[in-house]
């Protein structure tokens, strides 16, 4: 396997430009619209950078990245292992959690509140379980749990051996420890702490990590085996 393998899942054609110029500057327009609309003082960008990052590094390798062919049986497992993955996630990094207490059941969408990707948010609070839906959270796991139901097939197929055991298991663990040492858990916090919490960052970070070890694992497993 060459490196002019892995250097294909760089390319860009007329087209894939053309879609990103379209993304970015959708983006663009939202945040331009959400900072005059409500005339909101910017203290730090990164509440603002951050969701896109999620969101287009996500959707870019789900969108690039293709399920090959395998046994009925590959892909059940790949469901499977790739919806515990998500749960967990979604745990850790505060999408879902034990009910914060309170007789009161709520439920409240976040519009104009927070930032573009942040918004629209859904927080509900039951009497058994506290939901909290952030766009580029939810987009971002997504991704990242597709990527591993791409990886359980992709290892089904026992291509590239143990390397695939490798990448998979060290790097889908990182945004769950990521999101242990930030504290990012419970039902509002990431809402709650918009202004000040620093630990976004580094799961941000984590997060982009990830999405490009699960990405270019396949190219790399191969080259690693030869």
């Amino acid at each position: 396997m060459s490196t002019a393998t892995l250097a294909r899942r760089f390319e860009l054609d007329g087209e894939t430009l053309a879609w990103i110029a379209l993304v970015l500057t959708t983006e663009f327009l939202l945040v331009v619209s959400y900072l005059v609309g409500l005339d909101v003082q910017v203290r730090d960008w990164t509440l603002f950078v951050v969701p896109f990052v999620w969101i287009n590094v996500g959707l870019w390798a789900v969108v690039r990245t293709t399920v090959g062919a395998t046994t009925t049986r590959a892909r059940r497992i790949g469901v499977v292992v790739a919806g515990g993955y998500f749960l967990l996630l979604a745990y850790f990094g505060g999408l879902i959690g034990p009910a914060a207490g309170g007789p009161v059941t709520s439920f409240s969408v976040e519009l104009w509140d927070i930032p573009p990707g942040w918004s629209p948010a859904l927080l509900y609070n039951g009497a058994a379980v506290t939901v909290a839906v952030v766009p580029y959270k939810l987009i971002g796991y997504l991704s990242l749990a597709y990527l591993v139901y791409a990886t359980v097939v992709d290892a089904s197929s026992a291509v590239v051996g143990g390397v695939v055991g490798l990448f998979s298991c060290v790097s889908c663990s990182f945004p769950i420890l990521a999101g242990v040492a930030t504290g990012i858990v419970g039902s509002g916090s990431a809402l709650a702490g918009l202004a000040t919490q620093s630990g976004y960052l580094l799961s941000t970070a984590v997060f982009v990590v990830t999405v490009g070890l699960l990405y270019w694992r396949p190219a790399i497993g191969r080259h690693l085996s030869n």
